[in-house]
């Protein structure tokens, strides 16, 4: 009896008769062979099918396969140096569940609306398949990550009562009679709960109601973000670069057939390695003034800055101490120098711009009422967020790692859209 199995698994069954089940990912015709690639959701294989070897019947039914037909084979499982998994199959037995009907996606090009419109299709495509793969081998890292450094796993909630990263983002709901809003960011529910257990890190859904349309936003993406008491801007830098360092790493190793299927170079992400260069936001400045862009001090940077910022470097980079006018509530002013704020920003290499937030979190509570109420910020909204800072306060840090930004930079993709597997965007809420 033919042993059931995976592609992936078929290097450990050389020369046994194994049986898959899966769809039809191509086939083709030569005189007497007909070569099917084979797909199971573990990985692709080719089963070559001999006239010679097989009944009239069986070679017929051959012929009558359409693309993601799903069926079940068995065959003999044998060495090929030419395959991408080392291995092929002869063919020896098929049974067809269902003859799929005039498949959509083909191998021509289609549009990127077309190919949205059926994601639900196009995940069975070999990119969108390895981006997901690597995504989710990131994830496994993050978690073992944080695992690693002793953090707790503390989930925060979707429905909020008040905004955290402003109030023009935000997307309003209806809550038994109140109004309730889908959460920025996990943030400051991650800051209470680390000042009962030290270090911790939620991972979760996040919403953004921004009425933009380039490929660096979506309206649903996922953010990990790490709080953790007593640490400050240096301590924060530190842990977010030890961070990606071993997330990115990781990916490397076990992810290596799926960055070749997207061909990616992986020259920029072997040197995401600790220490990352620091440049304040004085000095980022400076930088883009020699370069010929129109920046004023004062000015947030965008996409063409923060490529022109880290353009320089062989690896992501952060900028810190930016203008406190321009950062959240939350963020704690430099004692040195009040204009700024003690906050910084990690950017990825070759133009993927922005992947973590963070920073140091103002602790006094007469500050944070007064950064409350400058930002039109009604204080009853954030009474329970002000009572960190009456029992037990303490400096504390954390940032946030956007998770699609971050695929995006690892995979080489040209648009966010793909680093999700159903991707929410400003027009589109379907499949």
């Amino acid at each position: 009896m033919a042993r059931r199995t995976t592609i992936r698994e078929l290097k450990s069954h050389l020369g046994e008769t194994v049986e898959l089940r899966g769809w039809v990912y191509n086939i083709r015709s030569s005189g007497k062979l007909r070569f099917l690639l084979m797909r199971d959701g573990s990985g692709i294989v080719q089963v070559v099918w001999f006239k010679g070897n097989v009944s009239d019947e069986i070679f017929a039914q051959l012929d009558t396969l359409t693309q993601e037909t799903s069926l079940m084979i068995t065959g003999k499982v044998k060495e090929d140096k030419r395959s991408p998994i080392g291995v092929e199959l002869d063919g020896q037995t098929i049974e067809v569940l269902q003859i799929a009907q005039e498949y959509p996606l083909g191998p021509k090009e289609h549009g990127p609306d077309f190919l949205l419109s059926n994601r639900h299709l196009w995940l069975r495509s070999q990119r969108p398949h390895a981006t997901l793969r690597i995504r989710d081998r990131f994830v496994k890292a993050v978690r073992d990550f944080f695992d690693q450094e002793g953090f707790t796993l503390i989930d925060t909630p979707i429905f909020t009562p008040a905004a955290c990263e402003g109030t023009s983002t935000l997307f309003e709901t209806e809550y038994f009679g109140e109004k309730a809003y889908l959460s920025q960011s996990g943030q400051l529910y991650g800051e209470a709960a680390a000042m009962a257990f030290g270090k911790v890190y939620c991972f979760g859904p996040t919403f953004r109601a921004e009425k933009s349309k380039t490929r660096r936003h979506l309206t649903e993406f996922w953010m990990i973000e790490p709080e953790v008491a007593f640490n400050d801007l240096d301590d924060n830098m530190r842990l977010a670069e030890r961070f990606l360092e071993y997330t990115v790493q990781y990916v490397l190793k076990e992810c290596a057939f799926e960055l070749t299927t997207l061909g990616r170079d992986t020259t920029k992400l072997q040197n995401v390695k600790a220490p990352f260069p620091r440049v304040s936001y004085d000095e980022a400045i400076e930088i883009l003034k020699r370069k010929g862009h129109s920046v004023n001090w004062g000015d947030d940077f965008g996409a063409p800055e923060e490529s022109a910022v880290s353009e320089d470097f062989d690896r992501p980079i952060f900028i810190h101490r930016f203008p406190a006018q321009i950062k959240a509530f939350y963020m704690k002013p430099d004692p040195q120098n009040p204009k700024l704020a003690l906050g910084c920003d990690c950017i990825a290499p070759e133009g993927y711009g922005e992947i973590i937030g963070g920073g140091q979190r103002e602790e006094d509570i007469e500050a944070l009422r007064k950064r409350l109420h400058e930002h039109d910020l009604k204080e009853e909204n954030f009474d329970w967020y002000l009572d960190l800072r009456k029992y037990g306060s303490v400096p504390h840090a954390g940032f946030g790692l956007g998770l699609e930004r971050t695929i995006a930079w690892i995979c080489g993709l040209d648009h966010l859209r793909e680093a999700a597997a159903f991707p929410r965007l400003i027009h589109r809420i379907k499949p």
